[in-house]
């Protein structure tokens, strides 16, 4: 069996294709998050409002930060992708291919960030990623909270993750401001 030369090009193309899979997988799974966060919320609710004790809806905190904060991670690995193919594999690439730097690869990944509509977009997607992740929570610990006769440990674990969620409020403000 003859030994075949692998080129620098090859693997760079190899690297390229398994960084775009794992891309579109991210994509997918951080887009899924939001339907399942609302399907855990409506949950709650009925079964808060079906049960009528308020005291089931600290509930709501915990699944919306770990929703959140993999939804808000799984979102900052999707754009360092994105980055790394513009900014590191694509010129390396073209450089590689005898072309200056004038010769952009892979033009999509900088051409999208382009549209003059991305930033309202992203605004928006913004808000609603702190209402679903957020402000329901938030919500639902101020429901929480109005029907009185919370007790001390309770009312202490609430204020803890009212403070989380705010943390992670100021989380997704920070990812999207910087990207």
């Amino acid at each position: 069996m003859p030994e075949q030369d692998v080129t620098v090009g090859q693997l760079l193309l190899a690297e390229y294709e398994s960084v775009k899979g794992e891309q579109k997988a991210r994509i997918g799974f951080r887009d899924n998050l939001l339907y399942v966060t609302l399907a855990v919320v409506a949950a709650v609710i009925a079964a808060t409002a079906q049960a009528e004790q308020p005291s089931m809806l600290p509930a709501l905190p915990p699944v919306c930060l770990v929703l959140g904060w993999t939804y808000l991670v799984n979102d900052q690995k999707i754009s360092a992708i994105g980055l790394y193919v513009r900014d590191d594999l694509g010129p390396r690439l073209a450089g590689l291919a005898g072309h200056g730097h004038g010769f952009t690869t892979f033009g999509w990944e900088a051409y999208h960030r382009t549209d003059t509509r991305r930033r309202s977009r992203k605004a928006i997607q913004t808000v609603v990623d702190l209402t679903a992740f957020c402000a329901v929570p938030l919500a639902a610990l101020i429901v929480f909270w109005s029907n009185g006769g919370v007790g001390g440990l309770l009312m202490g674990l609430s204020v803890l993750e009212a403070l989380a969620v705010a943390g992670l409020a100021s989380q997704f403000v920070w990812y999207a401001r910087a990207a």
